[in-house]
């Protein structure tokens, strides 16, 4: 996935719920392993686009998904954006 965003977890309930509900907004997402880099509760972590971060935060907000945070990929691993 060109240009994508991560959303890291501390429970996999939390995956689990975040999945649903970004499928059911229609964002186009990605189940993955979490990258070694980034330390979190949750071996599964979310992939979307960059440019549907301001949607993806929205419903985070709205629904009370609790999440590590949200990740973006540099050279060097993973940078935390929010």
């Amino acid at each position: 996935m060109m240009n994508s965003l991560l959303i890291a977890f501390d429970s996999t309930q939390q995956a689990l719920r975040a999945e649903m509900l970004l499928e059911y907004a229609d964002i186009e997402i990605d189940i993955c392993p979490t990258p070694k880099e980034i330390t979190a509760g949750c071996a599964l972590s979310i992939a979307f686009p960059a440019s549907d971060l301001t949607e993806v935060k929205r419903i985070i907000a709205s629904e009370n998904v609790e999440i590590r945070g949200l990740f973006e990929k540099t050279a060097d691993g993973y940078e935390q954006i929010h």
